[in-house]
């Protein structure tokens, strides 16, 4: 049987712990490190906070760490691609790119992911793009049974009136023996 939507997860990161799926990851605090238990949820607020109308006037640029993470138990997740399915127009804009490190297993003690000091600290090595195909997609290679491979979600303020329910919806794509 291939692998199926419920087999990938999108997850926040943590800088705390000694290893990955350890510890809670929180919004705001998706740093790098280590996968975090938490998963990205659909809705507001849930990869970056509201922006203060100070921040959005400033063009403020944040950052946060995702992991694409392959629970099921036997198959590889073959030629992993992330792209911007959607994205609501007239607000903030939103761009991916791919964290140096390799994919490791998703309790790894190694390092899974660049760290940076703040959510407005740029990811070293990163280089951004904003795909909405999956041919277009930014490849985080071959991701396999029960491993991670994190990857770096920029948003740019972009000082313009204020909009509800700003946002972009995430998404992998793959393929399987």
């Amino acid at each position: 049987m291939p692998i199926v939507a419920s087999d990938v997860r999108f997850k926040l990161s943590t800088t705390s712990g000694s290893a990955g799926n350890t510890l809670a990851g929180s919004v705001g605090a998706s740093l790098g490190k280590y996968v975090s238990t938490t998963e990205v949820t659909a809705g507001a607020n849930s990869l970056f906070p509201d922006l203060s109308g100070a921040q959005n006037a400033a063009s403020q640029v944040d950052f946060a760490c995702v992991f694409l993470h392959n629970t099921h138990a036997t198959l590889t997740l073959q030629g992993a691609r992330v792209y911007l399915a959607g994205e609501v127009s007239g607000g903030a804009s939103i761009a991916v790119g791919v964290d140096s490190t390799a994919a490791s297993a998703v309790g790894s003690s190694s390092v899974q992911a660049v760290t940076v000091a703040s959510a407005t600290t740029a990811p070293a090595g990163v280089t951004f793009s904003s795909p909405t195909t999956a041919g277009a997609g930014i490849s985080l290679g071959d991701i396999g049974p029960g491993q991670v491979r994190a990857f770096w979600v920029r948003r740019t303020a972009a000082n313009t009136s204020p909009l509800a329910s700003d946002g972009v919806t995430l998404a992998w794509a793959g393929d399987t023996l």
